[in-house]
């Protein structure tokens, strides 16, 4: 019985939990179509992973090849 009670809770949290963060997107959503919240891009410079070279600039993506091979 003990074990069948915490799954519940458990459970009914995570339910809460997920109701709160619906709400939260609902009304974060209203506030940018309404022009509340201005999004900003990044200004900063991006690095790829291979760690080619160190001098990638903000648009690295004019630099990629047409076609890239794979498997």
């Amino acid at each position: 019985m003990k074990k069948n009670l915490i799954i519940a809770i458990i459970l009914g949290l995570l339910v809460l939990i997920s109701l709160v963060q619906a709400v939260q997107l609902t009304t974060l959503k209203a506030k940018v179509d309404a022009g509340a919240v201005k999004i900003a891009g990044s200004k900063t410079a991006v690095n790829t992973a291979s760690g080619g070279s160190s001098g990638v600039t903000g648009n690295s993506l004019e630099d990629l090849p047409q076609m890239v091979g794979g498997c």
